[in-house]
């Protein structure tokens, strides 16, 4: 009888073992695929794709019993040989091959130059090849930091009190209303997908007062835009016992300054690779929504065409003015009209025509949406039936408010959005791993 007693420590070694150990001169066995093979005759640079990044090898001819012509690109390999120091090379060490095991050959030629530094290529066929497009050097970096935004806010978080919660996204009534929810029948039974988590997360306030979740949210919007998604994922939280709508705006900007110094620590490599300059977030300004559209109207001399809404111009215009007279990366819009805010989102007292909610903009494009809620029962239902709403399909959410709730509220985060704008991509799809909207439903 055998048993497992844990994780199993590997003869191979990765990059950043190799960095920091005492390595030189000695013998190392190491695994990777072949990233790519510049031959300079009698001998040759075959460079390894790791998940830490790229590692040099030096293939001399005449002391290797391996031919080289047996050995391409995407290959995979397990090698062995002799640690060097080479200032040229990435991450300043090489490895002199002695030994060379092929794990796996490709079957064709790759579709997409990715050992290039940019991918000299469109979106489309980017997207068309995404397994293999995103093994370029550049593709894979925009993921490894949108894993450090998932990861901050995750940490921020926890450090806050908040419970990870994980919320079903078939359901039989949408959030926010209106049409743009992808319905589909469940068992002989009408349903749809959640255009967020909403509800759930109101619901579960009355349980652990502070609860957040990453995951998708589906729109069935028919844009076609630079900036849209029918699938994204979002980052959510709902926080409880709130003394003012402000409460929430500051626990994001609190994520946000958790975030940046976790992305310069931990993820430099990433942002050296896309020059990246990461955003001021040491204050944030705040603006109400009438008085960013009057400030936008008079300095770019622009006629408000929507009162209860702004324009994706109208974002950009913001974002430009504040960068320019307070060189803030950020801003918060609030108060947005009550007519364009779901039901639930609670009313100024000082002028119920306008909301406690706000939008974040980072750099001329909302990437938040959040405010607070109505935490009281009947407040809850007269706005409902004040909407002519059905409270149809929403008895367990309603109930919930029926035995106490206290005054909370909360936010989502477009996380494609954000890591869009961090990294100045000019489309969202660029930082979204397998992108749905109109017209993709592949790979």
């Amino acid at each position: 009888m055998e048993f497992l007693t844990g994780v199993k420590t590997q003869e191979t070694l990765e990059i950043s073992t190799l960095l920091t150990g005492d390595y030189e001169g000695k013998e190392v066995k190491i695994n990777g695929s072949v990233h790519a093979i510049r031959d300079m005759g009698e001998v040759a640079f075959v460079i390894l794709r790791k998940r830490e990044g790229l590692l040099q090898c030096v293939f001399e001819k005449e002391f290797m019993e391996f031919d080289l012509k047996d050995l391409k690109e995407a290959a995979t390999l397990e090698a062995k040989g002799v640690l060097r120091k080479e200032e040229r090379a990435p991450g300043g060490i090489e490895i002199h091959l002695k030994k060379i095991t092929v794990l796996s050959q490709p079957t064709e030629a790759m579709p997409l130059t990715i050992s290039k530094w940019k991918l000299d290529t469109s979106l489309d066929a980017k997207l068309n090849n995404r397994a293999v497009s995103l093994r370029n050097i550049r593709e894979r970096a925009k993921f490894k930091i949108q894993e450090g935004l998932v990861r901050g806010f995750r940490e921020f978080l926890y450090q806050r009190g908040f419970t990870e919660i994980h919320t079903p996204k078939i359901g039989a009534k949408g959030a926010e209303g209106g049409a743009n929810l992808f319905r589909f029948e469940y068992f002989h039974r009408p349903a749809i997908l959640e255009q967020s988590p909403q509800f759930y997360k109101q619901m579960m306030v009355g349980v652990f007062d502070r609860v957040f979740e990453t995951a998708p949210v589906f729109r069935a919007e028919k844009h076609n835009t630079k900036r849209h998604l029918n699938e994204y994922t979002s980052l959510d939280f709902e926080m409880g016992y709130l003394d003012s709508f402000e409460d929430i705006m500051a626990m994001e900007t609190g994520f946000l300054q958790y975030a940046m110094p976790l992305l310069k620590r931990d993820y430099e490599r990433e942002l050296k690779i896309l020059d990246v300059t990461l955003p001021k977030v040491e204050q944030i300004p705040m603006v109400r929504f009438d008085e960013a559209k009057k400030m936008v109207s008079e300095k770019y001399n622009r006629k408000m065409k929507n009162p209860y809404d702004l324009e994706p111009e109208e974002e950009q215009l913001i974002g430009m003015l504040f960068q320019e007279e307070y060189g803030a990366d950020f801003v918060f819009v609030t108060h947005y009209p009550s007519k364009k805010r779901p039901f639930y989102a609670m009313d100024d007292p000082k002028d119920p025509t306008y909301t406690l909610s706000f939008d974040l903009l980072f750099r001329g494009l909302e990437i938040t949406t959040g405010g607070q809620r109505i935490h009281d029962y009947r407040m809850l239902r007269e706005k409902i039936a004040a909407r002519e709403m059905t409270e149809e399909g929403m008895e367990d959410y309603l109930n919930a408010f029926k035995y106490g709730m206290p005054p909370h509220g909360g936010l989502g985060i477009g996380l494609e959005r954000l890591t869009m704008q961090l990294l100045g991509e000019e489309n969202v799809r660029e930082t979204t791993l397998f992108p749905r909207d109109l017209n993709r439903l592949e790979p």
